[in-house]
Parts: structure tokens; C-alpha cells; sequence
């Protein structure tokens, strides 16, 4: 988590007292953010929430949703986690950021809160159940009654499940957080399908057979309506758009319903992975339309799919070669990013720079990689979870990838790989970590130094 305090001395002491709450580990359950909630007068029930559960594919979906919402003229709240690089990324009101002023002025209530909270024989609010409560509290304030939240990790025990959702969503499902969440498919699942309300909607995107099959059982239980996406859309792609003798890296897309035929549209978030997503999102979005009983013009929805952003998803940073940079971590995510590379022509011959984790998967986001990677340069993370470079370079030979370098700087790493990508008229992708996209955009002039 990139910190990167402001200058204001004043800020970065009231954010850095923040920050410190990370002490308190994560702590699984609902009791400490109900409490919470209670003690600032429970804004949360103000507002109608698109709850986004998942492993991979939630911050785009959510990203999604907000836009068409956004499209259609609403002012709507936005919630999101990890931030890349400031902390006010997580917090958006009609796609701007909180200003810091308001996040420190709201802090001074969190904290009375949180402090009545322990008084009354609770644990102290984890650093996730404060941004969660500090969100929220900024939407009902500024009268935000419309809300897309993305759950932190799980969803049965996440914090974001004492919202009251009007429509519930889950996207695909991988191997994550295996040491909070569960050691197969089907216990991770279980564990998302914990935001599944009764008589809410349950949006399901695509995942593994045995992935919905254990949802689907949990919302029966629940009675919780099932919302399977294809029955509700159709995104496929079709031929891009060409300029100048060259096909757009990002997809084009055709949508449709049952009942109408909406449109193509280009789609913000530049990847071919995007397109489930936004199947996903449009899914969740028509779904919300029929729980308001809301008629919204068809144009709403391509215009969101096209207006939507999101930083590190397969972000272009250069072009001659081109480079990329995505912060997916996880073997599933990998095979999509993988899919991205093939769409856009540029999976093969990769010069990759990499950082991940140590609670990650290493190998297994390596090996599906691999097939397309023929140069890895290793590198720190600013975490401290970071995997040590010669450790991960080792995990990387292990993957097949032969030429494997580990570096002591990330800017040196960039620096070689590009003037090697440049000298191969290669690809070039910097990936593996959320955590390594935040420290390359935190610092935008040494990135372009090293890409120039």
C-alpha cells in the first residue's frame, strides 16, 4: 500500500496516525463495523449499494458500473481498495476524489467513534473498518444516495457486509488470500457468496462451474434471487476500429439484452479480460434498473463501458515498443492478462519486469505467463510483504523463463528492460503486484525518466 503523504506536515501527521491502524492486523467479522456504523449515526443506511465481491475482476466491474451510472446523470458514490498511490483514490463522488481536507476533517469524528467503540469493550476499528466508515459517512454528508462499493477481501466477513445492498455481485473466482479465505475454489466461494442477501439480487459473472455451483447453493439458502449475467446480456467483441493501418489494443464491443440490441462501444478499460467484466457490470446494471423500476436510454450503457478508467488494468504507459503495466497477481489473473497480450499482438518475445508478493502465488502466476515471457528483470517491493528479487527470480527460472535478472532498484529494472525491449523491438510489461504499480505511479517523473 503506497502511503505517499501529502507535504502539508499537519496532513501527513493526522494520515500517518491512519495508516497506523494497519497495526491491528485484519480481524475478520462484522461486530467492530456495525458498532461503528451505530456510533456515526448509520449513514451506510442511507444508501443504495451495488455490493462487488470477487477475486479478480471486481475493481473493473465496479469501475463499470459507476460509469454508466455517471452516464445516465446520477452523482454517485464510488468505493474502492487498494489505492495506487493516494490514499483519497479509494473515496469518489461523481468520479472525483475526496479532497484531503475532507478526509482529515472526517477523521476527527471517526476517531471520537472509534473511541466510544472500544469504550464499550470492542476491539479498536482495523484500518479497513475506518476508511470503510469514513466512506461512507462522506456519501451521506454530501447527500450521495447511490453507491458502488468493492469488497475489501472475501465478503462474508469484509467490512463492506454491513452495507445493505440493493443488488449483490460476484465476479470470478481464483485462488486468493488462500490463508484468510480457503484452500479450494469452492471454500473461497463460499466465503464471497457471504454477501448474499435475502430477497437481494445476486449477480454472478463467469467463474468455474464448481465456483457458482457452491454460490448458487448459498443464495438458495438465503433466498437470495440468482442473476446469472448471460441471461441478462451479451458483450462479445467484434472487429476494432482501425486507425492509420492499426487495430486499437483496446477491445470493441457489441452489447445486447433480451429485449434490445444496444450497440457497440470501445471499451475505457483497454484489455480483451475487460470484456467479461463488463458483462458483468452491464448485468449488475440492468438488474439495479429492475429492482427501481427505473427506465434509463439504452446510450447510457455503451457511454459508461466507454467513459470507464481505471489505473494499473492493463494501462498503456509507451508506445515503439509498446509498454504495459497491470497490477494482477494471482495465477487466474495471469491468464488473463495473458489473453490481453494475445489480443493485442504482443505475446511473445516479452520482456517482463516483475514484482509480487510473498503471500502470492509466484510460480503459478510465472508459469502461465512464461510462454510469452523471453527476459524477466526481478524487483523490489516498497511493502515489506515484497518477495526479495533473487527469490522471485528463482521462482522464474523454476517457470522456464531462463533469463532471469533480479535488481536492487526498480528504475534501474525498467530502465534495462526497455532499452533491451527497445534493441528487440519487443514487448514490454511491468507486472505482479498492486503494490508495484502504485510505487511506479507514484513517482511519474522517474517512470518516464526510465521509459524515455
Amino acid at each position: 500500500m503506497n502511503q505517499n503523504f501529502p507535504k502539508s506536515p499537519a496532513v501527513a501527521k493526522r494520515l500517518e496516525s491512519l495508516y497506523a491502524r494497519r497495526s491491528f492486523g485484519i480481524k475478520p467479522g462484522l461486530d467492530v463495523i456495525r458498532a461503528l456504523f451505530r456510533e456515526l449515526g448509520d449513514p451506510q443506511e442511507r444508501i443504495r449499494v451495488v455490493h462487488v465481491a470477487g477475486t479478480d475482476g471486481k475493481g473493473s466491474t465496479c469501475a463499470f458500473v459507476d460509469a454508466m451510472f455517471r452516464a445516465a446523470g446520477l452523482r454517485t458514490g464510488l468505493y474502492t481498495s487498494p489505492h495506487l498511490v493516494r490514499l483519497t483514490e479509494r473515496f469518489r463522488i461523481a468520479g472525483r476524489e475526496m479532497p484531503e481536507e475532507t478526509l482529515v476533517a472526517l477523521l476527527d469524528d471517526i476517531d471520537a467513534a472509534c473511541a466510544r467503540v472500544v469504550a464499550s469493550g470492542l476491539p479498536e476499528p482495523t484500518f479497513f473498518e475506518v476508511t470503510t466508515a469514513l466512506c461512507f459517512l462522506w456519501f451521506a454528508r454530501e447527500g450521495v444516495s447511490l453507491a458502488v462499493a468493492e469488497v475489501g477481501m472475501g465478503g462474508r466477513l469484509d467490512a463492506t457486509n454491513a452495507l445493505l445492498p440493493a443488488v449483490s455481485v460476484i465476479t470470478r473466482i481464483g485462488l486468493d488470500h488462500t490463508q484468510y479465505l480457503g484452500a479450494t475454489i469452492e471454500e473461497i466461494a463460499l466465503e464471497k457468496a457471504g454477501i448474499a442477501k435475502r430477497g437481494v439480487p445476486l449477480v454472478l459473472g463467469a467463474m468455474p462451474d464448481s465456483a457458482r455451483a457452491a454460490i448458487s447453493r448459498h443464495a438458495r439458502e438465503v433466498d437470495a434471487p440468482i442473476v446469472l449475467s448471460e441471461q441478462v446480456c451479451s458483450v462479445r467483441r467484434v472487429a476494432s476500429r482501425v486507425s492509420g493501418g492499426r487495430d486499437f489494443s483496446a477491445p470493441r464491443v457489441a452489447v445486447s439484452t433480451p429485449d434490445s440490441d444496444l450497440g457497440t462501444a470501445t471499451l475505457g478499460l483497454g484489455a480483451a479480460y475487460q470484456i467479461e467484466n463488463a458483462a458483468t457490470a452491464v448485468a449488475a446494471f440492468e438488474t439495479f434498473k429492475r429492482v427501481l423500476g427505473v427506465s434509463l436510454p439504452p446510450n447510457v450503457v455503451l457511454d459508461g463501458l466507454s467513459s470507464a478508467s481505471i489505473l494499473g488494468r492493463f494501462q498503456k504507459l509507451a508506445d515503439n515498443p509498446p509498454v504495459w503495466i497491470d497490477g494482477g497477481h494471482n495465477p487466474c489473473a495471469a491468464e488473463a492478462l495473458l489473453g490481453a497480450l494475445k489480443a493485442a499482438r504482443a505475446a511473445k518475445s516479452l520482456r517482463l519486469v516483475c514484482g509480487m508478493c510473498s503471500d502470492k502465488d509466484p510460480a503459478g502466476y510465472l508459469r502461465v505467463l512464461s510462454p510469452a515471457v523471453a527476459k524477466v528483470w526481478t524487483v523490489p517491493l516498497s511493502n515489506p510483504r515484497g518477495l526479495p528479487p533473487d527469490k522471485l527470480a528463482m521462482f522464474a527460472r523454476g517457470a522456464a523463463i531462463r533469463e532471469s535478472i533480479p535488481c536492487d532498484s526498480l528504475w534501474s529494472a525498467i530502465r534495462a528492460a526497455r532499452a533491451d525491449a527497445r534493441a528487440a523491438n519487443a514487448p514490454m510489461l511491468i507486472a505482479g503486484s498492486l503494490f508495484l504499480v502504485g510505487d511506479c505511479l507514484a513517482d511519474e517523473r522517474s517512470l518516464s525518466d526510465a521509459l524515455a
